[in-house]
Protein backbone atom coordinates (compact mmCIF):
# COMPACT_ATOMS: atom_id res chain seq x y z
CA UNK A 1 0.00 0.00 0.00
CA UNK A 2 0.89 3.44 -0.60
CA UNK A 3 0.99 6.04 1.99
CA UNK A 4 1.79 10.01 1.01
CA UNK A 5 1.10 12.99 3.37
CA UNK A 6 1.07 16.44 1.16
CA UNK A 7 3.92 18.27 1.88
CA UNK A 8 2.04 22.03 1.00
CA UNK A 9 -0.88 23.44 0.39
CA UNK A 10 -2.18 26.46 -2.43
CA UNK A 11 -0.72 30.03 -0.88
CA UNK A 12 -1.99 32.41 -3.09
CA UNK A 13 -1.32 36.39 -2.69
CA UNK A 14 -4.00 39.38 -3.98
CA UNK A 15 -7.28 38.51 -4.76
CA UNK A 16 -8.22 36.84 -8.21
CA UNK A 17 -9.55 40.17 -10.34
CA UNK A 18 -11.63 38.18 -12.58
CA UNK A 19 -13.35 36.25 -9.25
CA UNK A 20 -13.87 39.80 -7.52
CA UNK A 21 -15.46 41.62 -10.23
CA UNK A 22 -18.11 39.17 -11.07
CA UNK A 23 -19.53 39.50 -7.04
CA UNK A 24 -19.66 36.67 -4.73
CA UNK A 25 -21.50 33.02 -4.96
CA UNK A 26 -22.77 31.41 -2.18
CA UNK A 27 -19.87 28.03 -1.49
CA UNK A 28 -20.14 24.66 -2.05
CA UNK A 29 -20.06 23.12 1.38
CA UNK A 30 -16.55 21.34 3.03
CA UNK A 31 -16.16 18.03 3.13
CA UNK A 32 -16.85 16.41 6.33
CA UNK A 33 -17.32 13.31 7.60
CA UNK A 34 -16.65 9.95 5.76
CA UNK A 35 -17.65 9.95 1.76
CA UNK A 36 -17.02 7.56 -0.77
CA UNK A 37 -17.44 8.06 -4.95
CA UNK A 38 -16.16 6.46 -7.80
CA UNK A 39 -13.80 8.91 -8.86
CA UNK A 40 -12.35 11.24 -6.44
CA UNK A 41 -10.98 14.69 -8.73
CA UNK A 42 -8.21 16.59 -6.66
CA UNK A 43 -8.87 20.17 -7.97
CA UNK A 44 -11.60 22.34 -9.40
CA UNK A 45 -9.42 24.18 -11.97
CA UNK A 46 -9.36 24.00 -15.59
CA UNK A 47 -8.07 20.13 -15.45
CA UNK A 48 -10.34 19.05 -12.71
CA UNK A 49 -14.08 20.28 -13.80
CA UNK A 50 -13.07 19.09 -17.52
CA UNK A 51 -12.05 15.65 -16.25
CA UNK A 52 -15.07 15.50 -14.09
CA UNK A 53 -17.61 16.59 -17.45
CA UNK A 54 -15.64 13.87 -19.56
CA UNK A 55 -16.95 11.45 -17.02
CA UNK A 56 -19.71 12.58 -16.80
CA UNK A 57 -19.94 11.63 -20.91
CA UNK A 58 -18.63 8.61 -20.96
CA UNK A 59 -19.74 7.12 -17.64
CA UNK A 60 -23.53 9.45 -16.70
CA UNK A 61 -23.72 6.75 -13.83
CA UNK A 62 -20.30 7.38 -12.03
CA UNK A 63 -20.35 8.98 -8.52
CA UNK A 64 -17.91 11.62 -9.52
CA UNK A 65 -16.48 14.33 -6.21
CA UNK A 66 -14.36 16.89 -6.42
CA UNK A 67 -12.01 18.36 -4.09
CA UNK A 68 -11.22 22.17 -3.42
CA UNK A 69 -8.51 23.29 -1.83
CA UNK A 70 -10.40 27.13 -1.94
CA UNK A 71 -12.77 28.58 -3.65
CA UNK A 72 -13.65 28.03 -7.03
CA UNK A 73 -12.22 30.14 -9.45
CA UNK A 74 -9.69 32.34 -6.74
CA UNK A 75 -6.51 29.76 -7.38
CA UNK A 76 -4.78 29.61 -10.63
CA UNK A 77 -7.42 28.96 -12.75
CA UNK A 78 -9.18 32.53 -11.70
CA UNK A 79 -5.53 34.63 -12.27
CA UNK A 80 -4.44 33.45 -15.84
CA UNK A 81 -4.73 36.10 -18.59
CA UNK A 82 -7.83 34.37 -19.98
CA UNK A 83 -6.15 33.29 -23.55
CA UNK A 84 -7.15 29.61 -24.52
CA UNK A 85 -4.96 29.55 -27.40
CA UNK A 86 -5.28 27.01 -30.03
CA UNK A 87 -1.81 27.53 -32.31
CA UNK A 88 1.91 26.19 -30.85
CA UNK A 89 3.06 28.51 -28.15
CA UNK A 90 5.84 27.36 -26.37
CA UNK A 91 7.03 29.95 -24.36
CA UNK A 92 10.78 28.95 -24.22
CA UNK A 93 10.55 29.78 -27.84
CA UNK A 94 11.78 33.46 -29.07
CA UNK A 95 8.80 33.42 -31.75
CA UNK A 96 5.97 30.56 -29.77
CA UNK A 97 7.14 28.24 -32.73
CA UNK A 98 7.06 24.65 -31.06
CA UNK A 99 9.20 21.54 -31.37
CA UNK A 100 8.82 20.77 -35.25
CA UNK A 101 6.09 21.13 -37.63
CA UNK A 102 4.58 17.67 -37.48
CA UNK A 103 3.99 17.75 -33.19
CA UNK A 104 2.68 21.36 -33.79
CA UNK A 105 0.69 20.26 -36.22
CA UNK A 106 -0.62 17.51 -33.82
CA UNK A 107 -0.87 20.26 -31.03
CA UNK A 108 -3.05 22.44 -32.38
CA UNK A 109 -5.48 19.89 -33.55
CA UNK A 110 -5.57 18.98 -30.47
CA UNK A 111 -5.72 22.12 -28.73
CA UNK A 112 -8.98 23.11 -30.96
CA UNK A 113 -10.82 19.72 -29.40
CA UNK A 114 -10.25 21.29 -25.91
CA UNK A 115 -11.61 24.97 -27.49
CA UNK A 116 -14.56 23.12 -28.47
CA UNK A 117 -15.27 21.11 -25.70
CA UNK A 118 -15.13 24.39 -23.91
CA UNK A 119 -17.77 25.62 -26.31
CA UNK A 120 -19.83 22.53 -26.26
CA UNK A 121 -19.53 23.19 -21.87
CA UNK A 122 -20.88 26.88 -22.67
CA UNK A 123 -24.13 25.48 -24.58
CA UNK A 124 -24.67 22.55 -22.67
CA UNK A 125 -24.42 24.23 -19.11
CA UNK A 126 -25.58 28.29 -19.94
CA UNK A 127 -22.47 29.63 -19.35
CA UNK A 128 -22.90 33.37 -20.60
CA UNK A 129 -21.82 33.58 -23.99
CA UNK A 130 -19.38 36.66 -23.04
CA UNK A 131 -17.73 34.08 -20.77
CA UNK A 132 -16.18 32.12 -23.75
CA UNK A 133 -15.50 34.13 -27.05
CA UNK A 134 -14.11 33.05 -30.10
CA UNK A 135 -11.96 36.82 -30.70
CA UNK A 136 -8.53 35.10 -31.90
CA UNK A 137 -5.83 36.95 -30.42
CA UNK A 138 -3.49 39.68 -31.43
CA UNK A 139 1.22 39.49 -30.94
CA UNK A 140 2.00 42.89 -30.25
CA UNK A 141 5.28 44.16 -31.22
CA UNK A 142 6.88 47.63 -29.75
CA UNK A 143 10.27 47.05 -31.15
CA UNK A 144 12.50 45.68 -33.93
CA UNK A 145 12.86 42.10 -31.94
CA UNK A 146 9.13 42.30 -31.90
CA UNK A 147 8.76 42.71 -35.27
CA UNK A 148 10.80 40.62 -36.21
CA UNK A 149 9.25 37.61 -34.15
CA UNK A 150 5.50 38.06 -35.35
CA UNK A 151 7.68 37.80 -39.19
CA UNK A 152 9.59 34.62 -38.02
CA UNK A 153 6.32 33.01 -36.12
CA UNK A 154 3.89 34.05 -39.78
CA UNK A 155 6.35 32.27 -41.59
CA UNK A 156 5.84 29.21 -39.50
CA UNK A 157 1.99 29.55 -39.48
CA UNK A 158 2.53 29.57 -43.23
CA UNK A 159 4.72 26.70 -43.15
CA UNK A 160 1.57 25.04 -41.11
CA UNK A 161 -0.90 26.39 -43.24
CA UNK A 162 -2.55 28.55 -40.66
CA UNK A 163 -4.62 31.69 -41.41
CA UNK A 164 -2.82 35.16 -39.95
CA UNK A 165 -2.53 38.71 -40.64
CA UNK A 166 0.21 40.99 -40.03
CA UNK A 167 -0.84 44.42 -38.81
CA UNK A 168 0.71 48.06 -38.98
CA UNK A 169 0.49 50.40 -36.84
CA UNK A 170 -2.21 52.44 -37.50
CA UNK A 171 -4.42 48.98 -37.51
CA UNK A 172 -2.77 48.44 -33.46
CA UNK A 173 -4.13 52.10 -32.75
CA UNK A 174 -7.36 51.66 -34.10
CA UNK A 175 -7.87 48.04 -31.95
CA UNK A 176 -5.94 48.89 -28.94
CA UNK A 177 -6.25 53.21 -28.59
CA UNK A 178 -2.70 53.08 -28.37
CA UNK A 179 0.56 54.51 -30.41
CA UNK A 180 2.50 52.11 -28.41
CA UNK A 181 2.56 49.30 -30.79
CA UNK A 182 4.34 48.85 -34.47
CA UNK A 183 2.54 46.51 -35.25
CA UNK A 184 0.67 42.81 -34.64
CA UNK A 185 -0.29 39.51 -35.60
CA UNK A 186 -3.99 38.62 -35.54
CA UNK A 187 -4.48 34.95 -35.50
CA UNK A 188 -8.52 33.89 -35.50
CA UNK A 189 -8.52 30.39 -33.63
CA UNK A 190 -8.03 31.70 -29.88
CA UNK A 191 -11.22 31.81 -27.47
CA UNK A 192 -10.93 35.05 -25.40
CA UNK A 193 -12.35 33.55 -21.30
CA UNK A 194 -13.72 35.81 -18.54
CA UNK A 195 -11.50 32.09 -16.86
CA UNK A 196 -13.40 32.83 -13.46
CA UNK A 197 -16.74 33.21 -15.22
CA UNK A 198 -16.30 30.14 -17.60
CA UNK A 199 -14.66 28.11 -14.60
CA UNK A 200 -17.54 28.89 -12.21
CA UNK A 201 -20.33 28.18 -14.47
CA UNK A 202 -18.88 24.58 -15.21
CA UNK A 203 -18.50 23.71 -11.83
CA UNK A 204 -22.25 25.32 -11.35
CA UNK A 205 -23.48 23.20 -13.98
CA UNK A 206 -21.42 20.05 -13.25
CA UNK A 207 -22.90 19.93 -9.92
CA UNK A 208 -26.48 20.45 -11.21
CA UNK A 209 -25.96 17.53 -13.15
CA UNK A 210 -25.29 15.68 -9.91
CA UNK A 211 -21.41 15.65 -9.51
CA UNK A 212 -20.55 16.27 -5.82
CA UNK A 213 -17.90 19.41 -5.27
CA UNK A 214 -16.26 20.07 -1.73
CA UNK A 215 -15.00 23.92 -1.21
CA UNK A 216 -12.14 24.99 1.36
CA UNK A 217 -11.05 21.06 1.34
CA UNK A 218 -7.48 20.85 0.63
CA UNK A 219 -6.17 16.96 1.07
CA UNK A 220 -3.65 16.49 3.56
CA UNK A 221 -2.81 12.75 3.10
CA UNK A 222 -3.82 10.02 0.56
CA UNK A 223 -3.39 6.10 0.56
CA UNK A 224 -4.58 3.28 -1.11
CA UNK A 225 -6.40 0.44 0.31
CA UNK A 226 -5.34 -3.05 -1.78
CA UNK A 227 -9.29 -2.06 -3.80
CA UNK A 228 -8.82 2.02 -4.30
CA UNK A 229 -7.59 5.15 -2.29
CA UNK A 230 -8.66 6.99 1.04
CA UNK A 231 -8.13 10.65 0.98
CA UNK A 232 -8.14 12.68 3.72
CA UNK A 233 -9.00 16.08 4.37
CA UNK A 234 -8.74 18.10 7.78
CA UNK A 235 -12.59 17.47 8.63
CA UNK A 236 -13.41 14.48 6.04
CA UNK A 237 -12.51 11.49 4.47
CA UNK A 238 -13.36 9.98 0.89
CA UNK A 239 -12.96 6.78 -0.57
CA UNK A 240 -12.41 6.17 -4.14
CA UNK A 241 -12.29 3.57 -6.54
CA UNK A 242 -10.27 6.03 -8.89
CA UNK A 243 -8.16 9.27 -8.29
CA UNK A 244 -7.43 11.87 -10.72
CA UNK A 245 -4.64 14.51 -9.51
CA UNK A 246 -5.74 17.61 -11.10
CA UNK A 247 -3.35 19.97 -9.19
CA UNK A 248 -1.09 21.22 -11.84
CA UNK A 249 2.73 22.04 -10.32
CA UNK A 250 1.26 20.56 -6.79
CA UNK A 251 1.55 16.92 -8.54
CA UNK A 252 4.97 17.74 -6.55
CA UNK A 253 3.38 18.73 -3.03
CA UNK A 254 1.92 14.96 -3.53
CA UNK A 255 5.15 13.46 -3.74
CA UNK A 256 5.92 13.19 -7.46
CA UNK A 257 8.37 14.39 -9.94
CA UNK A 258 10.02 16.48 -7.28
CA UNK A 259 13.06 18.25 -8.63
CA UNK A 260 11.48 17.92 -12.16
CA UNK A 261 9.01 20.91 -12.12
CA UNK A 262 9.71 24.27 -12.40
CA UNK A 263 7.40 26.84 -10.35
CA UNK A 264 6.97 30.51 -11.84
CA UNK A 265 4.79 33.24 -10.63
CA UNK A 266 3.13 35.63 -12.74
CA UNK A 267 2.12 39.14 -11.49
CA UNK A 268 -1.11 40.71 -12.62
CA UNK A 269 -2.98 44.06 -12.91
CA UNK A 270 -6.86 44.92 -13.71
CA UNK A 271 -7.84 48.43 -13.33
CA UNK A 272 -10.95 50.06 -12.31
CA UNK A 273 -13.98 50.33 -14.02
CA UNK A 274 -13.03 53.11 -16.90
CA UNK A 275 -15.96 55.74 -16.96
CA UNK A 276 -17.30 57.16 -19.97
CA UNK A 277 -14.57 60.05 -20.00
CA UNK A 278 -11.74 57.73 -19.69
CA UNK A 279 -13.25 55.47 -22.58
CA UNK A 280 -13.64 57.89 -24.82
CA UNK A 281 -10.04 59.01 -24.15
CA UNK A 282 -8.75 55.40 -24.80
CA UNK A 283 -10.74 55.16 -27.76
CA UNK A 284 -10.08 51.63 -29.68
CA UNK A 285 -12.60 48.36 -29.92
CA UNK A 286 -14.16 47.13 -27.06
CA UNK A 287 -12.34 43.77 -26.75
CA UNK A 288 -9.18 42.57 -27.65
CA UNK A 289 -6.24 40.84 -26.42
CA UNK A 290 -2.44 40.94 -26.33
CA UNK A 291 -0.03 38.46 -25.71
CA UNK A 292 3.74 39.79 -26.83
CA UNK A 293 5.66 38.92 -29.63
CA UNK A 294 8.43 37.67 -26.99
CA UNK A 295 6.86 35.56 -24.67
CA UNK A 296 8.98 37.35 -21.44
CA UNK A 297 7.17 40.87 -22.31
CA UNK A 298 3.99 42.33 -21.35
CA UNK A 299 0.58 40.74 -21.78
CA UNK A 300 -2.62 43.09 -21.78
CA UNK A 301 -6.65 42.79 -22.24
CA UNK A 302 -9.35 45.14 -22.46
CA UNK A 303 -12.23 43.46 -21.29
CA UNK A 304 -16.57 44.52 -21.35
CA UNK A 305 -19.59 44.80 -19.77
CA UNK A 306 -20.42 41.11 -20.70
CA UNK A 307 -16.68 39.95 -18.81
CA UNK A 308 -17.62 42.22 -15.51
CA UNK A 309 -16.90 45.63 -17.06
CA UNK A 310 -14.89 48.04 -18.76
CA UNK A 311 -11.51 47.33 -17.43
CA UNK A 312 -8.27 46.62 -18.55
CA UNK A 313 -5.52 43.86 -17.31
CA UNK A 314 -1.94 43.54 -17.55
CA UNK A 315 0.27 40.99 -16.75
CA UNK A 316 4.13 41.11 -16.48
CA UNK A 317 6.95 40.05 -14.83
CA UNK A 318 7.64 36.23 -13.42
CA UNK A 319 9.94 34.97 -11.23
CA UNK A 320 10.92 31.53 -10.00
CA UNK A 321 9.83 30.40 -6.65
CA UNK A 322 10.13 26.72 -5.77
CA UNK A 323 7.93 26.78 -2.85
CA UNK A 324 4.96 27.72 -5.06
CA UNK A 325 4.24 31.19 -3.51
CA UNK A 326 4.92 34.85 -3.41
CA UNK A 327 5.69 37.99 -1.09
CA UNK A 328 3.34 40.88 -0.65
CA UNK A 329 6.79 42.58 -1.63
CA UNK A 330 7.30 40.72 -4.14
CA UNK A 331 3.52 41.37 -5.84
CA UNK A 332 4.11 45.36 -4.93
CA UNK A 333 7.44 45.73 -6.62
CA UNK A 334 5.90 44.23 -9.98
CA UNK A 335 3.25 46.32 -9.17
CA UNK A 336 5.26 49.43 -9.87
CA UNK A 337 6.47 47.90 -12.58
CA UNK A 338 2.89 47.27 -14.42
CA UNK A 339 2.34 50.83 -13.64
CA UNK A 340 4.86 52.08 -15.64
CA UNK A 341 3.92 49.58 -18.64
CA UNK A 342 0.58 50.81 -18.62
CA UNK A 343 1.36 54.20 -18.52
CA UNK A 344 3.91 53.86 -21.55
CA UNK A 345 0.84 52.30 -23.27
CA UNK A 346 -2.01 54.63 -22.03
CA UNK A 347 -0.34 57.87 -21.11
CA UNK A 348 -3.68 59.66 -21.44
CA UNK A 349 -4.96 57.32 -18.64
CA UNK A 350 -3.33 58.51 -15.24
CA UNK A 351 -6.24 59.00 -13.71
CA UNK A 352 -7.46 55.06 -13.86
CA UNK A 353 -6.25 53.16 -10.94
CA UNK A 354 -5.55 49.46 -10.50
CA UNK A 355 -8.41 47.83 -8.60
CA UNK A 356 -6.57 44.66 -8.18
CA UNK A 357 -3.19 42.83 -8.08
CA UNK A 358 -2.51 39.44 -7.73
CA UNK A 359 0.10 36.77 -8.62
CA UNK A 360 -0.78 33.13 -10.25
CA UNK A 361 1.76 30.06 -10.25
CA UNK A 362 2.90 28.95 -13.68
CA UNK A 363 4.31 24.86 -13.44
CA UNK A 364 6.91 24.45 -16.58
CA UNK A 365 8.83 21.62 -16.87
CA UNK A 366 12.52 22.32 -18.97
CA UNK A 367 11.70 19.35 -21.92
CA UNK A 368 7.88 21.21 -22.40
CA UNK A 369 6.35 17.61 -21.19
CA UNK A 370 3.25 17.97 -19.56
CA UNK A 371 2.62 14.43 -17.15
CA UNK A 372 -0.57 12.98 -17.58
CA UNK A 373 -0.85 9.21 -16.91
CA UNK A 374 -1.44 6.84 -14.83
CA UNK A 375 1.20 7.24 -12.10
CA UNK A 376 -0.02 4.11 -9.44
CA UNK A 377 -2.55 1.69 -10.41
CA UNK A 378 -6.25 3.67 -10.32
CA UNK A 379 -4.08 6.84 -9.67
CA UNK A 380 -3.57 9.20 -12.87
CA UNK A 381 -2.20 12.88 -13.12
CA UNK A 382 -3.86 15.73 -15.03
CA UNK A 383 -0.75 18.05 -14.09
CA UNK A 384 2.05 20.17 -15.59
CA UNK A 385 0.35 22.79 -17.68
CA UNK A 386 3.86 24.33 -18.55
CA UNK A 387 2.04 28.46 -18.40
CA UNK A 388 -0.75 26.97 -21.00
CA UNK A 389 -3.25 25.82 -18.40
CA UNK A 390 -6.56 27.12 -19.89
CA UNK A 391 -5.84 24.80 -22.88
CA UNK A 392 -3.72 22.44 -22.18
CA UNK A 393 -5.28 21.62 -18.63
CA UNK A 394 -8.62 20.91 -20.59
CA UNK A 395 -6.89 18.58 -22.79
CA UNK A 396 -5.09 16.75 -19.72
CA UNK A 397 -8.40 16.61 -17.84
CA UNK A 398 -10.16 14.77 -20.59
CA UNK A 399 -7.35 12.52 -21.04
CA UNK A 400 -7.04 11.63 -17.68
CA UNK A 401 -10.83 10.95 -17.34
CA UNK A 402 -10.43 8.64 -20.57
CA UNK A 403 -7.30 7.00 -18.91
CA UNK A 404 -9.46 6.23 -16.07
CA UNK A 405 -12.45 4.72 -18.10
CA UNK A 406 -10.08 2.70 -19.70
CA UNK A 407 -10.27 4.57 -22.92
CA UNK A 408 -7.54 5.69 -25.67
CA UNK A 409 -7.73 8.67 -27.78
CA UNK A 410 -5.63 10.93 -30.00
CA UNK A 411 -5.21 13.17 -26.81
CA UNK A 412 -4.18 10.58 -24.48
CA UNK A 413 -1.94 8.92 -27.00
CA UNK A 414 -0.12 12.33 -27.72
CA UNK A 415 0.75 13.02 -23.64
CA UNK A 416 1.53 9.23 -23.20
CA UNK A 417 4.32 9.44 -26.02
CA UNK A 418 6.08 12.55 -23.72
CA UNK A 419 8.89 11.40 -21.95
CA UNK A 420 9.28 12.35 -17.87
CA UNK A 421 9.89 15.92 -17.08
CA UNK A 422 13.54 16.59 -17.25
CA UNK A 423 15.98 16.49 -13.82
CA UNK A 424 16.46 20.41 -12.69
CA UNK A 425 19.88 21.02 -10.77
CA UNK A 426 19.19 20.80 -7.17
CA UNK A 427 18.47 23.70 -4.93
CA UNK A 428 19.49 26.74 -4.62
CA UNK A 429 21.28 26.23 -8.25
CA UNK A 430 17.90 26.10 -9.88
CA UNK A 431 16.57 28.88 -8.43
CA UNK A 432 19.43 31.35 -9.02
CA UNK A 433 19.54 29.89 -12.60
CA UNK A 434 16.41 30.59 -13.17
CA UNK A 435 15.79 33.99 -11.66
CA UNK A 436 18.94 35.28 -13.72
CA UNK A 437 18.07 34.01 -17.01
CA UNK A 438 14.26 35.52 -16.76
CA UNK A 439 15.89 38.77 -15.61
CA UNK A 440 17.91 38.54 -19.16
CA UNK A 441 14.49 37.10 -20.69
CA UNK A 442 12.69 40.29 -19.39
CA UNK A 443 15.66 42.70 -20.23
CA UNK A 444 15.67 41.89 -23.67
CA UNK A 445 11.66 41.86 -23.83
CA UNK A 446 11.72 44.93 -22.43
CA UNK A 447 10.08 47.05 -24.60
CA UNK A 448 7.43 44.37 -25.73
Amino acid sequence: MSLRSVRRLPVHTGPAGWSEILGPVPAQPALRGPAACDVAIVGAGFAGLSAARRLRQMAPGARIAILEAGRVAEGGAGRNSGFMIDLPHDLTSRDYAGGGAARDLALTRLNRQAIDFAAAAVDELGIPEGYFQRAGKINGAASARGLAANQSYAAHLAALGEPHELLDAATMREITGSTYYRGGLFTPGTAMLQPAGYVRGLAAGLVRQGVALFEQSPVLRFESTGDGWQLSTAQGSLAAAKVILASNGHLESFGFRSGRLMHIMLNACMTAELDEDQLRRLGGAACWGITPADAMGTTLRRIGPAQGGNRLVIRQGGYYRPDMQTSDADLQRLVRRMRHKFMARFPALGDVGFAYAWSGHLCLSQNGVSVMRELEPGLFAACVCNGLGTARGTLMGMAAAELACGRTSDITGFFLAEGAPAKLPPHPVDAIGANAYMRWKEWQARHE
